[in-house]
């Protein structure tokens, strides 16, 4: 016997039939001899539809408000799904993120988990009982309702596989894995039957979308096994874990990732001087504005260019607040471009291969695609490049690096 924790996206619970389907899969892994603890976000569109009636009312709302209404929507999903599977003669029980006592700290709109007090849910385990969670939410010290913000369901759903020392935590949602990349860009993206934390930690915080970054961490962390599955087909999907391949040395790369939402910022004529790094990101990083690739050049005159990207979203609120600071940099010149994408690879085998980024920037430039900027750590080599260029440079690279072949 095992004991699984299972999530479910909007999209897998998304309506009265989704929730059907949800149900005989649970009950068919319950039958099975198995513990199961389900974790389910809000049906498809209604955590949007509760923040337009929050907007409505109150353009800016206050956070402990708008996460008492938020957290409505996993509400009604964890009551549809019990009530689905006890039709099915399932004993199941429902709990919100406050019953079950998902500690967490007092930053609404945006908490993160402290303790999780598991007691119930274990006595209802050895009850032969399916417990169903809301994700994405918690309460604070107070008792205040939290929700815990982008991406909350999934790391509720890896929190509690780690306090209940769960055999594994499966994400279901509407793909079946983890992909060489996207493909929708690349039709010949194969599935990965297995990818290790620091891989995934790279790939989502390069641009996939298949897992948030926080549950990564979170399941890295604390060691839980985490399995990418779909909800709609049955397959294998894609084991996260820390054990990486004993011949890793084939596996060159695992993926490729795409960003299309960065902004890029160069400060030109910028004294080259101590402090001047600080002097230019310090009030940036002050407005919570998240800075990623920085470049420096080797000075010339007394004057150096300096270069970062942020996310697109947060491009104007930077270029005000540098623009508000220009004499802090010599009343340098700034400019901005926001038509750039950044294209990754990620593989533990960079750890014992070399040439990778020479055999990528031969295939850029065989496309004709001009790198601007490039950043590299022990298993990724990123790359900024004009948008218009993302889906060729994907293609491209993924022929390049035999991505379509599965190794031997």
């Amino acid at each position: 016997m095992a004991l699984i924790v299972q999530k479910y996206g909007g999209t897998s619970v998304g309506s009265v039939e989704r929730i059907e389907k949800v149900a005989e899969r649970v009950a068919t892994l319950k039958e099975a001899g198995n513990d199961v603890v389900v974790v389910v976000s809000a049906m498809s569109g209604e955590t949007n539809r509760l923040m337009e009636l929050a907007t409505s009312i109150m353009p800016q709302p206050n956070p402990r408000e708008l996460d008492v209404v938020l957290s409505t929507g996993e509400q009604v999903t964890i009551g549809l799904l019990c009530m689905a599977l006890i039709k099915r003669g399932c004993a199941a029980k429902s709990y919100t993120g406050s019953q079950v006592r998902f500690r967490t700290d007092s930053t609404h709109t945006k908490a993160r988990i402290e303790h999780i007090e598991d007691e119930r849910i274990r006595a209802d385990l050895a009850d032969g009982r399916v417990v169903v969670v809301a994700g994405f939410q918690g309460v604070d010290k107070d008792g205040n309702i939290t929700t815990l913000g982008r991406g909350g369901s999934d790391t509720s759903a890896v929190a509690l596989a780690a306090a209940l020392k769960a055999d594994e935590c499966q994400i279901l949602t509407d793909v079946d894995g983890v992909y060489t990349s996207d493909p929708r860009i690349v039709p010949k993206a194969r599935r990965l039957d297995k990818i290790t934390f620091e891989e995934m930690l790279e790939m989502a915080s390069l641009g996939s979308k298949v897992l948030q970054i926080r549950s990564v961490e979170f399941a890295g962390k604390y060691n839980v096994p985490l399995r990418v599955l779909s909800s709609f087909e049955d397959g294998e999907g894609t084991l996260i874990t820390y054990d990486e391949d004993t011949n890793v040395e084939q596996a060159l790369i695992s993926g490729i990732a795409a960003k299309r939402d960065e902004a890029q910022i160069t400060l030109s004529g910028v004294p080259d001087s101590p402090g001047v790094a600080y002097q230019i990101l310090g009030p940036v990083s002050d407005m919570n504005i998240e800075v990623d690739m920085i470049v420096q050049n080797v000075g010339a005159d007394g004057l150096t260019d300096f270069t970062f990207t942020v996310g697109r979203s947060d491009l104007d609120k930077a270029m005000s607040c540098l623009q508000e600071r220009i004499e802090t940099c010599g009343n340098c010149e700034i400019t901005s471009n926001d038509s750039i994408a950044k294209v990754s690879l990620v593989g533990v085998g960079m750890r014992s291969h070399a040439g990778i980024a020479s055999k990528m920037f031969k295939t850029l430039s065989d496309e004709g695609i001009n790198i601007q900027l490039i950043s590299t750590s022990e298993i990724k080599i990123s790359v900024v490049i004009d948008e218009k260029y993302v889906e060729l440079a994907n293609r491209a690279l993924h022929d390049a690096f035999g991505l379509d072949q599965v190794p031997d």
